[in-house]
């Protein structure tokens, strides 16, 4: 199975209380389809004393069964917890958007979508070939006028 194709048929639960265990994540979801894989990430810190960080993952065998467990579960209560079910999204690379050490422009595909070459340059500008003319200063005709406020007539 592809990674997009995966990620159509997997659902991000969110807002899970404590008490709630893959098999349990399991059971809920097994209604509206065959479930290949759950995954309730535990947390990373050591001194942390929650099983898990609160939100899972349900991925289905059919993408059509991942949109019905979000049109049906979406803000249901589980636990006595109400529950956000939305599609997953891909995980974000550590090097990218806010918080990220590195600058967008360094990024390895930002030069790839964003740079033009000279010779796309030359063909799409003015007169196709010919350098841009050059534009007319602004300030060009005020030399005289080195007195503030209104002129006499």
């Amino acid at each position: 199975m592809t990674d997009s194709s995966r990620l159509k048929s997997t659902v991000y639960v969110a807002g899970l209380d404590n008490a709630v265990n893959d098999k349990i994540l399991m059971d809920t979801f097994l209604p509206f389809g065959e479930i290949v894989d759950v995954t309730i990430p535990k947390s990373e810190l050591p001194s942390s004393t929650e099983p898990h960080r609160g939100f899972g993952y349900v991925e289905f065998e059919i993408p059509g069964d991942a949109k019905e467990a979000i049109d049906n579960m979406d803000q249901s209560e589980l636990f006595g917890r109400v529950i956000k079910v939305a599609a997953a999204k891909p995980q974000k690379d550590s090097n990218e958007g806010l918080g990220s050490k590195t600058a967008v422009w360094e990024s390895e595909g930002y030069l790839a979508k964003h740079a033009v070459s000279e010779e796309d340059r030359i063909a799409t500008g003015p007169g196709r070939g010919e350098p841009e003319p050059i534009a007319e200063d602004p300030m060009q005709g005020l030399e005289g006028l080195d007195v503030a406020g209104p002129q006499p007539v």
